[in-house]
């Protein structure tokens, strides 16, 4: 698929689950969020029908997520359909990897080929802070085990936060001499979050400042959200994910699917379509999406203060 701005268009990510077994203080309000009636929620089934369409289209690249997507009930066999789609080469799950000791290898084994996980310190009581809860053993585990099936190359995403993880940088970068990838993500406004995520941002431009040695290396992926660097000997690499200090929008290949059955062309855009209806009164699809493809935006405008409504949590990392 190609959109109205020449780009090709071939990454999905679906999200599962609005539910999650953490509180993220920048992804989710402090008074939680309205849990959506089952309803409301696309089945496992409308999920995989969906995703077929934009096989048949021409998405190669699969990512679930969430919330959590492992909280999904049957999440199992949907990876496992889903990993078995012919035409579909990249297949990965993001995770904040609480439960990934236990489904590691069954993720391996149901076609997933590497993981995404959600870690943005390395000390357990700050953890448990901006987890509103969680414990940083059960993360550290879940990478292990992850390492241990052969679910790589291992990705952590760490948001970087000021006055709360910039002094973990060097201790977050060198895990990549063991062959982890860590990417810095800026924090993003979005959602009831907005306004804390704006008083505790911090540009990536600091990690430069604060790690001398890191050598900028050449893109693997010409769509990738990340400029990528690295420690010299080391085996994993940095990456640095910049959406509001230097956007990407030029390369975007991607689009989402939220767990309510609405498809997202932008993450910064309040537009949404409804696949969910029309999937349900059994109507065709693909004209739907190609249609809607055309229409996707030449770029978000974060610069300008127009942040969505929608919680972070709601549409899927």
């Amino acid at each position: 698929m190609i959109d109205s701005y020449n780009r090709r268009i071939n990454y999905l990510r679906i999200s599962v689950t609005d539910l999650c077994n953490l509180r993220c203080r920048y992804c989710m309000p402090n008074k939680g969020i309205d849990k959506m009636s089952h309803s409301d929620v696309l089945t496992l089934e409308e999920i995989e029908t969906i995703a077929k369409v934009f096989v048949e289209l021409g998405v190669d690249k699969i990512r679930i997520t969430g919330g959590e997507p492992l909280v999904r009930r049957g999440i199992l066999g949907l990876i496992e359909n889903i990993g078995n789609l012919e035409g579909v080469k990249d297949f990965a799950i993001t995770t904040n990897a609480i439960m990934l000791k236990k489904y590691a290898k069954q993720l391996k084994d149901a076609g997933v080929n590497r993981v995404n996980i959600s870690l943005d310190t390395l000390d357990e009581k700050k953890y448990e802070y901006i987890t509103r809860g969680g414990q940083l053993k059960d993360t550290l585990d879940g990478i292990k085990e992850a390492q241990e099936v052969g679910l790589t190359p291992i990705k952590l995403n760490t948001v970087l936060i000021r006055g709360f993880n910039d002094d973990e940088i060097d201790d977050l970068v060198n895990l990549t001499n063991d062959g982890i990838d860590v990417r810095f993500i800026e924090l993003m406004p979005i959602g009831e979050a907005r306004n804390w995520a704006i008083h505790n941002f911090i540009s990536n431009e600091y990690v430069l400042e604060k790690v001398e040695n890191l050598e900028e290396i050449k893109r693997d992926d010409i769509n990738s959200p990340a400029n990528y660097y690295k420690l010299s000997g080391a085996k994993g690499k940095v990456g640095l994910i910049n959406p509001i200090s230097c956007k990407f929008c030029s390369n975007c290949n991607r689009v989402r699917l939220t767990s309510d059955g609405k498809l997202k062309l932008c993450l910064h855009s309040e537009e949404e379509i409804d696949l969910k209806t029309p999937i349900r009164n059994g109507e065709d699809i693909k004209t739907l999406i190609i249609d809607a493809i055309s229409k996707k935006p030449k770029e978000h405008h974060l610069e300008n203060g127009e942040y969505i409504t929608r919680n972070m949590i709601a549409i899927g990392g």
